[in-house]
């Protein structure tokens, strides 16, 4: 009893202590995966910004000097990422300084630094259109040829991180990504994106304390902190000003630098450290960008989890203990009392083994030894009357063997059943290869009736005797049989059984040696159609190389092409690159949905322009890559054409497809192909922001053009509002220029309708779902005047042009002079028309009751001043 318990419970324990093993590892992994992810994605988004933009400065398309566009363009870019950028800006080979910065109340702030400012860093406020406030601070002297991110883009030519720095306001470490611009090869400034690194500790901590644990950030080549999670001091600043970086020996946990010494030594990235103090699992990231080498650890205490299993196996141990003691106790007491009636029954047996069948035990007492006592005295009497009657006994014996053999036969059928429920299909060989018994799933899996059609047949010559490609399978190098003489189990996944109408299948088998008497006797294969999973396998591999949307080669797969076809008999060998225009607006407006079948329509114009030799692929989500061996220049220039005649014509919703294209040809091995696809794709963006307001101004006529066929009654509305705000306009005196901003504002205030269902458009009244869905065009309108340079001043005035004077419209609840002025004034002309031409209402009638409408809703709805001078304004014009 005791070796029992103890193995139970040294059972107990080492299964707990497994599980407790897999799940901290478990632990560690995952935490340390998301914090990977977290930071990954984080330390992504500066160096996104900056190959969004830098073309825009680099191919002139912002000027620079411009302060209004300048200021827009940053201040833009910046509110576009809410959460963790903290800097915006660009800095020149001239020492000047421009951008957007949040300070540190998350307010965003215009940055100058020129001549005007004395070479010193001022920081305006932000309008509310976008341009430079009045000056909030000034900072001190600032070159930005002499911070760190700006040396490492210009050293290194391209997109980069910079080392972590002190920021020179904030009390905080940094980090920037930066991007030089170059004009005719030449550095005209770099272009950077900032980050403060002060959230990442706090972050770290949330994610592991809930197991007793700690995590590090640090930089790989130097040892310095990043971040940690124990709070402790990452860096400090001299008296001086000298920054002083601590590494991980200012870590205080010392198993935690000891595991660290280990992954540097060994560079082991998951492992199982024991400590002085305790045991923790350790798990390592590497953070690999240009410019940036970061290490991701993460520790998680074994003692979180053991600590509550060495509780319990004290307690378990503890109580089986006092049991044991009982026991014993229990033991001592019935043993004595059992040894007399024992002694009886030996003595019986000794009698009846000499012979003596008359002996019987005295039964004392009706207890355990007395029921065996009994029971040795009904055997004792058994036995005599078996002597007495030894053919009765024979009789009875062989009905009880006939009953036997019948529960044999029974139990024979029942091992049948078993094995034609199962789904694996089962056959049994013996040593000649001869079918000894098979299973249901076996027979109709192979196609044969009965299991007559394969008992006693060979069954390699049945159904494994030719391989897929028609060749025959010698029976010595049949690896069924093999198994079977080496006995040994074996499993194959790489050949084909053949059914008994001729046809072939994919199979999975496992073949095992019978054993009996320990000789091999036969063999037993069990095995699967796995058909449909080897067409799933093929399924997943042609995904692994090829775009599932489109059917042209992935980035992967292209790039291992254009190893193959770079190759002399291929020359000249041509490359388009081909974006397609708008892509990012069809979704943001329209839906991932329709933007799917504007890439689906891009494709099928490069397949129908292309010719059968050459080969596309899609190499970003926008971006097309098509190599044209044996192609000059001139038959290129004919693809090309091709593609800008097949796009003209073309359509998908509201969007009028367009795609940017640039080329350039290798006529030489010397040359790099990859040379000439970065060739191909600069002259691709040359032609992106060559054509960029044609392309922009013809998707927004394309926009307007499908909205009001798709609803004249908003265009002849457009119409109406458009000339009660002219007339209001100069009835209010307001400037030429704002005139001309209403007039633009007015054509284009309901653009956003364009997702909105043309059946509630035609609706006078509208259901609460209706009417949500209705409020939403305002928002739509916005996102979509603020994707082109032409309309981006009309953006907000359409945004807010059904906000209340006071405070209860929507979207953003603007109240009074917040709401802009021309936004103010279309939401009076747009309620009087619409009340104007409401159906039913007679024309004097309807005029009548819009004026009224206006006077009751100034100071609530409407701006008191304008509704005023609105209400004169048209009760002049009545007759």
């Amino acid at each position: 009893m005791l070796i029992t318990a103890c193995g139970i419970g040294t059972l107990i324990f080492t299964n707990w202590f497994s599980s407790a093993n897999q799940i901290t590892q478990g632990i560690a992994d995952d935490v340390n995966e998301r914090i990977y992810n977290q930071i990954y994605s984080f330390i992504q988004v500066p160096e996104q910004i900056n190959k969004e933009n830098y073309k825009i400065i680099e191919n002139g398309i912002l000027d620079i000097n411009d302060e209004i566009s300048r200021d827009k363009f940053f201040v833009n870019v910046l509110k576009t990422y809410e959460n963790g950028i903290y800097s915006f800006s660009y800095g020149n080979t001239e020492g000047e300084y421009y951008g957007a910065r949040r300070n540190e109340k998350g307010v965003i702030e215009i940055m100058r630094n020129n001549a005007s400012t004395g070479g010193n860093s001022w920081y305006y406020s932000v309008k509310d259109d976008m341009t430079a406030g009045e000056l909030v601070f000034k900072a001190g002297k600032f070159d930005p040829r002499m911070r760190e991110w700006y040396k490492a883009a210009s050293d290194a030519g391209t997109t980069t991180f910079s080392p972590v720095y002190k920021h020179f306001i904030m009390d905080d470490l940094a980090i920037s990504s930066s991007y030089p611009v170059y004009k005719e090869g030449k550095l005209q400034g770099v272009l950077g994106t900032h980050l403060l690194l002060t959230d990442i500790g706090d972050h770290l901590k949330d994610e592991v304390s809930k197991y007793n644990g700690y995590s590090v950030i640090l930089e790989k080549e130097s040892g310095a902190l990043i971040a940690n999670s124990m709070g402790d001091e990452n860096f400090t600043v001299l008296s001086n000003g000298t920054l002083i970086r601590y590494g991980i020996d200012r870590i205080e946990d010392s198993d935690f630098k000891e595991a660290y010494k280990k992954y540097y030594n060994q560079a082991e990235q998951s492992f199982c450290f024991a400590g002085k103090n305790q045991n923790i699992h350790i798990n390592v990231k590497e953070i690999h960008m240009q410019g940036l080498d970061w290490v991701v650890i993460s520790a998680i205490p074994y003692d979180f989890f053991i600590s509550p299993v060495m509780r319990s196996i004290y307690i378990t141990a503890l109580l089986t203990l006092l049991i044991l003691l009982l026991s014993l106790g229990i033991y001592m007491v019935i043993t004595g009392r059992l040894l007399k009636p024992v002694d009886n029954l030996l003595q019986a047996s000794e009698a009846l083994s000499s012979g003596d069948l008359t002996k019987r035990v005295d039964i004392v007492r009706y207890d355990e030894i007395g029921r065996i006592s009994e029971s040795f005295n009904k055997v004792a009497e058994k036995m005599q009357y078996l002597i007495n009657n030894l053919e009765a006994a024979v009789r009875d014996r062989t009905e009880e063997l006939n009953k036997v053999n019948a529960n044999l036969e029974d139990n024979k059928n029942k091992l049948q059943l078993i094995l034609d429920s199962t789904a694996e299909a089962i056959y049994g060989i013996d040593l000649d290869g001869r079918c000894t018994f098979c299973n249901k799933s076996c027979i109709e899996i192979l196609g044969y009736s009965s299991q007559d059609d394969l008992l006693g047949k060979n069954m390699h010559e049945q159904i494994h005797s030719v391989s897929l490609n028609g060749t025959q399978i010698p029976i010595s190098e049949c690896r069924i049989f093999k198994s079977i003489k080496e006995g040994r189990g074996v499993k194959v996944d790489d050949e084909v059984f053949w059914r008994a109408d001729g046809t072939f299948f994919d199979v999975e088998y496992h073949s095992y040696p019978q054993i009996k008497d320990g000789k091999v006797v036969g063999g037993v294969v069990t095995f699967f159609d796995i058909t449909e999973r080897k067409r799933r396998e093929a399924e997943i591999q042609y995904l692994s190389h090829y775009d599932v949307l489109t059917g042209f080669l992935n980035r992967r797969s292209f790039e291992d092409y254009c190893r193959i076809i770079d190759k002399p008999e291929n020359l000249p060998l041509s490359v388009i690159y081909a974006d397609i225009n708008g892509l990012k607006m069809t979704n943001d407006i329209f839906g991932h949905a329709t933007g799917d079948k504007l890439i689906k329509k891009s494709a099928e114009i490069l397949m129908k322009s292309c010719r059968g030799d050459d080969k596309i692929a899609r190499v970003g989500g926008d971006e097309f890559v098509i190599l044209l061996p044996k192609t000059n220049k001139a038959n290129t220039e004919k693809i090309l054409e091709r593609i800008k005649t097949e796009f003209s014509n073309i359509r998908v919703t509201a969007i009028k497809c367009s795609i940017s294209l640039g080329s350039d040809i290798k006529e030489s091995m010397d040359e790099s192909l990859q040379n000439i696809i970065a060739n191909a794709e600069r002259e691709m963006y040359k032609d992106k922001t060559m054509s960029r307001k044609d392309v922009n101004k013809e998707i927004i006529d394309t926009l307007v053009e499908t909205f009001y066929s798709r609803s004249p009654r908003e265009k002849q509305h457009s119409k109406a509002v458009c000339e009660l705000c002219i007339k209001l306009g100069s009835a209010l005196n307001l400037p030429e220029n704002e005139i001309s901003i209403l007039k633009r504002a007015c054509n284009l205030h309901d653009i956003g309708k364009i997702v909105v269902d043309e059946n509630i458009l035609l609706k006078d009244s509208l259901s609460e779902d209706e009417y949500e869905q209705m409020k939403q065009h305002s928002v739509i309108g916005y996102r979509i005047l603020n994707l082109f340079d032409d309309t981006l001043d009309l953006a907000e005035i359409v945004y807010s042009h059904h906000e209340r004077w006071d405070g209860t419209g929507h979207p953003r609840h603007l109240k009074g002079t917040e709401i802009p002025l021309i936004s103010r004034i279309i939401s009076i002309a747009e309620t009087y028309e619409r009340i104007l031409t409401k159906e039913g209402i007679p024309t004097e009638e309807s005029k009548r009751k819009a004026i009224e409408y206006i006077k009751e809703g100034a100071g609530k709805q409407f701006d008191p001043l304008i509704a005023e001078f609105f209400v004169q304004m048209m009760e002049v014009e009545e007759p």
